[in-house]
Order: structure tokens, then sequence, then C-alpha cells
């Protein structure tokens, strides 16, 4: 649990260095032009505050996966140009993370300047959690003179990227050593940490948890954890055909996972024990094949004829979803309940959006985290009536599962 977070507000940032952590992973069109620039905005409102307060703002972060080396297709440099717009003044860019550019560069940096460093995965080092490459970073900020050592006075790192806080990467979680008593979380993070800690520490219940998307093994841990704080669990999507293969269900060619129906009958078994409540759809739409135009029908989910697979969940399913949602106080959701990327099958994801913003209305605290449960929230155009949208899937989850993140030890130890 987050207690006494050093944030943001706790200093005053006028005259200092500010290397910023920011997750700028946004998706890109072939003309490298941003489709997304979501990520971008939530880094806005910390980066404002370290200009408002008359800082030199050095920017980090990783954009994809690269393979080997630098590639212009990673490059930040196409994001310089929005980033530009939306900040209201022109940004640097150093074409390194760590070389030349960036020494010369970050050392020049005069307050109300923003600076934004290539592409952090360009290096392997970031992702193996190289202490020297963090200790580079760091430079940057504090500057190294060898006869001095570092100038602590001038420098702060601040992680304002939760999205990434459960990687224990260079510079999530490695270089905020390097400042002690000048680190902490930036507006993003704070908020994104208190809250989970709202669902985790503080649910008013009865605490409902629907959990949605492909395979149990994704969420065996997060069920567990679950089980010990939530009083009822909704479980739809793919995971949904382990459970109920596992209780003897005939599921046609529905996705399943065969080496884990005795994990799904444990799970059941444990929840049965706490009293908490577990519901599993009892109807879906079956298709003859994946795709939006495959021949359809509805079913009882044990029931699924050979050949046919269920892709989302059914009508009384629906219905009893929405019940349970309205008459709790605290939901979390995590994972689509059919494949709602088809128009065919997105009706029983579409309805438990719904649900969830009606029951927001009601004063019920909505939790939403989850790359394709956020992605199902905005396309209903949801987003600003459930409580909070989580940016960080992974770290969400994670953070629920163990309690913290190597990201957020950093700051706090």
């Amino acid at each position: 649990m987050v207690l006494h977070m050093q944030t943001i507000d706790n200093f005053n940032f006028s005259g200092k260095k500010a290397l910023i952590r920011v997750d700028f992973n946004v998706p890109l069109d072939a003309s490298f032009s941003i489709t997304d620039d979501t990520r971008i905005r939530a880094a806005l409102p910390s980066i404002n505050k370290l200009l408002a307060d008359g800082a030199a703002v050095i920017l980090m972060s990783h954009l994809g996966r690269p393979k080997e080396g630098p590639s212009e297709k990673y490059s930040l440099k196409h994001l310089v140009p929005h980033l530009s717009a939306l900040l209201g003044r022109p940004v640097l860019f150093a074409d390194d993370c760590i070389g030349d550019s960036a020494k010369k560069m970050s050392a020049g940096l005069k307050a109300g300047e923003v600076l934004l460093l290539e592409n952090l995965r360009f290096y392997k080092e970031e992702e193996k959690g190289d202490e020297g490459f963090a200790k580079k970073l760091a430079e940057l900020a504090l500057g190294n003179n060898p006869s001095q050592g570092f100038n602590s006075s001038q420098g702060f790192y601040i992680n304002d990227a939760f999205g990434t806080a459960h990687r224990a990467h260079a510079s999530t979680a490695v270089i905020a050593k390097f400042f002690p008593g000048k680190k902490c979380f930036g507006y993003l993070m704070s908020s994104e940490l208190s809250n989970a800690d709202k669902v985790l520490h503080k649910a008013e219940r009865p605490f409902t948890a629907i959990l949605g998307g492909a395979k149990v093994s994704d969420k065996i841990l997060i069920l567990e954890q679950l089980i010990g704080k939530a009083d009822n669990i909704i479980i739809g999507g793919g995971m949904a055909f382990t459970f109920i293969k596992a209780k003897g269900g005939k599921i046609g060619s529905s996705l399943v996972e065969s080496d884990r129906l005795d994990t799904a009958l444990k799970i059941l078994e444990d929840a049965k024990k706490r009293g908490v409540s577990i519901y599993l759809p009892v109807d879906v739409e079956a298709a003859d094949r994946f795709a939006n135009d495959a021949n359809k029908k509805c079913c009882a989910i044990d029931a699924i004829p050979e050949g046919w697979m269920g892709l989302d969940i059914g009508p009384v399913s629906e219905k009893i979803n929405e019940g349970v949602i309205l008459k709790s106080k605290t939901v979390l959701w995590n994972g689509p309940l059919g494949v709602f990327e088809m128009s065919n099958f997105e009706s029983g994801t579409k309805s438990a959006a719904l649900a969830i913003a009606k029951a927001t209305k009601s004063g019920t605290y909505t939790l939403i985290g989850g790359g394709d449960s956020v992605a199902a929230i905005n396309k209903y155009n949801l987003a600003g009536q459930v409580s909070y949208v989580s940016t960080g899937g992974g770290a969400l989850l994670e953070y629920i599962e163990s309690g913290t993140l190597p990201g957020v030890e950093a700051i706090n130890s």
C-alpha cells in the first residue's frame, strides 16, 4: 500500500533540472503520425507544473519494442511537432538518450525549455536495468563533473510513467538511487496509485471485479488476490470456457486452456470457501467460425455444438451481470467479455460498459484497467462516465497482484 507518497507537489523546481520518465509509447500510422495521443496528454499536467515552477525539463521515454538499435520506425522525433503544439512551446530533441547530443543539450538547457531524448530502448541496457546506463541518464540532470561528483542540488528525478512502473528497467527503477531526497511521483503516477489503492484497500462493499480476456493463465494471480478482497467476480471472455469445461460442460471448438482445468476448479473452490460469488456466463453467442459474418446462434454455454465456438456472452448473462454491477459500490473491470472488435459479438462487452457507467452515476466507484477494457470504454464514448480509466493495464494488474511495483519501490525507498 502506498502511504505518504512524495509527489511533484512536495517540491518547487525553480532553477532545477527535472528528468522525468514519461510514457510516450503511442501508436503511429505508416506516415509516423500519432493516432492516439492519450498517453502524451496524460503527462502534460506534470510537465506544465515543472515549467510553471521554472524548471528545465528533460523528458525520457520508450516507444515500441525496437529489436536492434536505432530505427526510423521507433524514433521519438516523430512526436516533437505534436508535443510542441500541446505544450505551446518548441520542444528540443536529442538524437540519442545518453550520447554527446544528449549531454550537450542537457547541459545547455535553460529554465522553461523542454528537451525530449531519443528512445531509451535503442539501448538494450534499458530493459536489462543496467546501472551504468541509468547513471548516464541521471548525469543529464545532475551534471557529471568528476572533481565534484554529482551536482545533486540541481537535479530531480520524477517518475510519471505508470504504464512501465512494473518493469525493473534502468529509467524506471534503477535511476532513482542517484537522486536521494530528490525523487518523486508525477501527477499521473500518484493518481494511478491512489485510485488502485481505493480498490485494493478502501473498497466500499459490495465490491465486484469483472475479468475477461482470453486466458485463465494470464489472470490466475489477480484472481487469487481478488478472491480475498471482492464480494463478486464476473468472469467472461475466452477464459470462461476453461471454467465451463472444468465443470464438465460441452464448449464445442471454443478457446480453452486444457492444462488449466484443475486451476479453474481450485479457483471456484477457493471462492466458495470464502463466500465469494463467481458469476460465469450461462449462455453464449456461438459462431461456426471466427469471423464477424459467421453464422451465429445463441445457446447454453455448457451445450455448445461441435464445430461452434462461443464469441460473446448471451442476453441472459448480460442481464445477470448488469444486476450484479448495479448493486455494487465498487467495480474493477479488466478484460472484455467477448470479441468486441467484431460488431456482431460486442453486445456483452458493451452492456457491461453501459452498466458500469450507469452504476457510476449512482455513486459507485468504477476503475477501468487494461488495454482492451480501456479500448471498449473509449469505443462507446464512456471514459467520462466512469470514475477512473487507468493508463497501464499490466502495471495495474501487477500492482493489485503484489501490492507494489519496482517503479514505486524506487521512489519510496
